[in-house]
């Protein structure tokens, strides 16, 4: 079969470890489309970051919200890079310290600070409800930003009396080239792919945004039959709040993300019997047999339609409206000689005279 995921077509929105992403996948046999929703902006020339930097060392923060591991470390390579470190390490020594999650606390620990709090669910939620429960008026607490910013947090310990100094690290911008984003929305539009990785909140906005007055079609995808996994619960959260399904790991790790996908990806696919062979729908194959069967995409379309409504007979127009626009009557007879060599068996579809074509379905 070539892997868990063989004849599956998997979008990935990552840029940083997108590599890492990909082969994982690959290994399993996925196909996989890389599309950065977004990239990051070098620290070393992050402007933003270093006025953040100097407001933490001209008023030393009282608590000191820490969001992710590899944030911390970026923040205090760059202000090594600034001759900034010892400063800022001793600005930063006599905060109040809660750890987002355990990444974040190794980052702290390993540059010689000390967390005293981290909340179960690693949500900024839960981190704003513990630091509002302490008198905060009058109080500084820098905020390690990922990505986006937070507003709804920054305004609920604003609300509470604090001064919020916002740190971001690693902020994200458009790719330099978004064309293979554009065509990871057209995928999913077209129910092209089966899954789309997030591995960031801020992905899951781009992504959006690109679609523009398409994007209800992409959520309508996103829905119904494209499989949106995401590495975390904050990653999921714009999607969620959309009403799109969304599985997520137990653990916050693209491994665990990979092996999440293995386990519900075959889990939503199409098992008939059909003319004595066992045929099952896969993304863009078919596995008759136990074999894996590639399929252009439109006799899968057809394939698809087919097995959708097993043993009845579909009209040559109703196959023509799941091909591409501009396909006639003739594309469909083309679709349906292709796959049939595809499978390797024309018995598989039955061509019934002068109404249009069914699978021998058991």
């Amino acid at each position: 079969m070539g892997g868990e995921l063989a004849g599956f077509t998997i979008g990935v929105t990552a840029d940083r470890r997108r590599d890492e992403l990909a082969a994982l996948l690959e290994r399993r046999g996925a196909r996989v489309v890389l599309a950065p929703a977004l990239r990051i902006v070098p620290l070393a020339d992050d402007s933003e970051l270093r006025a953040a930097t100097r407001a933490c060392l001209s008023r030393p923060p009282d608590i000191l919200m820490a969001n992710t591991g590899i944030g911390m470390r970026g923040w205090l390579e760059a202000a090594e890079g600034w001759g900034l470190a010892e400063p800022l390490r001793d600005a930063l020594s006599g905060a109040y310290i809660v750890a987002r999650g355990p990444k974040a606390r190794g980052a702290i620990r390993a540059a010689g600070l000390f967390d005293q709090w981290s909340p179960d669910s690693e949500s900024c939620e839960e981190v704003v409800d513990h630091l509002i429960r302490r008198p905060l008026a009058g109080k500084v607490v820098a905020m390690q930003l990922h990505g986006e910013r937070q507003p709804e947090c920054t305004e609920a310990l604003e609300d509470a009396g604090a001064t919020v100094i916002e740190v971001p690290v690693y902020r994200w911008a458009p790719p330099t080239d978004p064309a293979p984003l554009h065509r990871l929305v057209d995928l999913v539009a077209g129910r092209l792919v089966d899954a789309v990785t997030f591995t960031s909140a801020a992905a899951v906005s781009a992504l959006l945004r690109t679609a523009g007055e398409r994007v209800e079609t992409v959520l309508d995808a996103l829905r119904r039959d494209v499989l949106a996994t995401c590495v975390g619960p904050v990653t999921a959260e714009p999607l969620r709040q959309r009403g799109v399904p969304v599985v997520t790991p137990g653990r916050a790790r693209l491994g665990a993300l990979v092996r999440t996908i293995v386990d519900e990806l075959p889990r939503r696919t199409l098992d008939l019997r059909v003319a004595g062979h066992q045929l099952t729908l896969r993304g863009h194959a078919a596995l008759l047999d136990g074999e894996l069967r590639p399929l252009a995409p439109a006799p899968m379309a057809v394939l698809r339609a087919l097995a959708q409504s097993p043993g009845r007979v579909l009209s040559r127009t109703a196959l023509l409206r799941t091909l591409p626009r501009g396909a006639d009557e003739h594309a469909v007879e083309m679709a349906v000689a292709r796959l049939r060599a595809g499978l390797g068996t024309p018995r598989v579809v039955q061509t019934v005279v002068k109404r249009g074509y069914r699978l021998r379905v058991e």
